[in-house]
């Protein structure tokens, strides 16, 4: 334990810099204005961010990212407060209580209890990613190439469920997210496949510019097709949060935070799900059930909590297993690939105090949007004035230097804008964009895993159930596959009734 305190402690310290706090604060607030404005996730301005960090250390780079990404979380809950508008998926819980209390004037009171539940929610989270990487890390040593391949299965299957909607649309696109990562040259023998002898595509499509044209370039069509007329903004009072609030709701708080977290770890869930999770269970335990909805501080406390606590819960399987918990978390991981750090079950072996340096850029990220949510508030909810003639050509022109500046190549360009028209087809008719990413992200992971496996066990395909690990694993997809078959949902309702 001392040593995880010395670790962080000498973390914290290497951060304390004029570059390292500017860094910090600069793209916290970047987050912010992209969480704020809706229809932008924290997936595509982590995606874009990656893109302009090329050039930087990889632990300046990665401050910037995660500080964009918890940035981008908190945000949200600024338009979903005034405008009962998401800013992004996550905040969609705190619409619901959020624009009531502001209906009812208490507009700044409500953003002050987002303010809260955001910071008091990542140090949870952030407790959690100190304490379990190094335990997890130990358990994912045991993982062998059997275990892997069931574990990438398991997130795209766990994320097509979760994602809301239709579960078989969701595993249509992760399956086809699957498919796609096997375009390209195999990772054992380098044999092409799927190229038709076209020498881009013998490299594969690249994750960055995939991610930032299904989640960047999709946006900007989206919003060209249904244009955002400029917001009335509801007038608030002071936006500091109250002590009241927070005492009297710790074990809202408490509750919300572990909830949030472990939705974290799981792969490919994601902070729209935390934050519908926290609500739900505060509903369930609450002695005032009939105010959800209705401007509840107790939900809004919750939502917020929930989500912002799944953003460093998201993170430790990045660093344990090379399995991302969400989709900004994706994106994460490939910037750390790129930036030449190899997360995965050696990391607390070959790297201990990287750890430690994401535990510390977290704490970094809390304070800027502390910070941001008591003295700017009132400045940055201005953004959300700005027409979208303005800021959907910035976003493209961003789409396109940023891919383009990652190798030099115009075929990274087209990878992005074939992603895009991807989808924004994909949102057109409801099926989920997530899945198709965290496919395409797990995909080498998948098939390297299933082909070493054979190797070890000269093409038998027992050791993948025989294991008890693997076993338990392989058992677990298959129930949550029964599961969301209809004929099997209604005994299991007959036999409730």
């Amino acid at each position: 334990m001392f040593e995880g305190l010395f670790a962080f402690g000498h973390s914290i310290a290497s951060f304390m810099t004029f570059e390292s706090i500017f860094y910090a604060l600069s793209s916290c607030l970047v987050g912010v204005v992209i969480g704020a404005l809706p229809g932008l996730t924290a997936t595509m301005g982590v995606a874009l961010m990656t893109t302009l960090t090329i050039k930087l250390p990889s632990n300046q780079a990665l401050l910037i990212l995660i500080c964009t990404y918890v940035g981008a979380i908190y945000g949200g809950s600024r338009s979903a407060i005034l405008l009962n508008i998401p800013g992004t998926p996550a905040s969609a819980a705190s619409c619901l209580d959020g624009y009531a209390l502001a209906r009812q004037g208490h507009a700044g009171r409500a953003m002050g209890i987002a303010t809260t539940g955001s910071v008091l929610g990542t140090l949870i989270g952030m407790f959690f990613l100190a304490l379990f990487t190094p335990l997890l890390g130990d358990l994912a040593l045991k993982f062998g190439a059997y275990e892997f391949f069931w574990l990438a299965i398991f997130g795209v299957i766990v994320s097509a469920t979760l994602t809301g909607g239709d579960p078989l649309k969701g595993w249509i696109c992760g399956i086809a997210g699957l498919f796609i990562a096997t375009i390209g040259q195999d990772g054992i023998h380098a044999y092409e496949r799927f190229s038709f002898d076209y020498r881009d595509l013998a490299g594969g499509f690249s994750l960055v510019p995939a991610l930032v044209g299904a989640f960047g370039f999709a946006e900007v069509l989206v919003a060209m097709k249904e244009r955002r007329p400029v917001p009335e903004i509801n007038p608030f009072d002071t936006v500091i949060p109250r002590l009241k609030d927070v005492f009297q709701y710790w074990r809202t708080i408490i509750r919300s935070g572990v909830i949030g977290t472990f939705i974290g770890i799981v792969p490919g869930v994601g902070e729209d799900v935390a934050a519908w999770s926290s609500y739900a269970a505060a509903k369930r335990v609450s002695k005032e059930k009939e105010k959800f909805g209705k401007g509840s501080i107790d939900g809004l406390m919750a939502a917020e909590t929930g989500d912002n606590a799944c953003v460093p819960g998201a993170i430790i399987p990045v660093l344990t297993l090379q399995i991302p918990g969400s989709a900004p978390a994706a994106v994460l991981m490939a910037a750390m690939l790129i930036h030449g750090i190899k997360p995965g079950p050696m990391i607390m072996i070959e790297s201990p105090q990287f750890v430690y340096d994401v535990v510390a850029m977290m704490m970094l990220a809390t304070i800027g949007i502390f910070i941001y949510g008591l003295i700017l508030t009132k400045l940055l909810v201005q953004v959300l004035k700005v027409p979208t003639t303005i800021i959907v050509p910035m976003i493209f022109v961003l789409c396109v230097v940023g891919t383009y500046a990652l190798s030099s190549r115009l075929f990274d360009v087209w990878t992005m804008l074939l992603f895009g028209v991807l989808g924004y087809v994909l949102r057109q008719y409801k099926f989920p964009v997530a899945p198709l990413v965290l496919g395409i992200v797990l995909g080498d992971l998948m098939e390297k895993s299933f082909r070493r496996g054979l190797v070890l066990s000269d093409g038998d395909l027992l050791p993948f159930i025989s294991r008890p690990i693997a076993g338990f694993m392989f058992v677990s997809i298959v129930l949550i596959l029964l599961y969301r078959i209809p004929a099997v949902q209604n005994l299991f309702k007959k036999g409730d009734a």
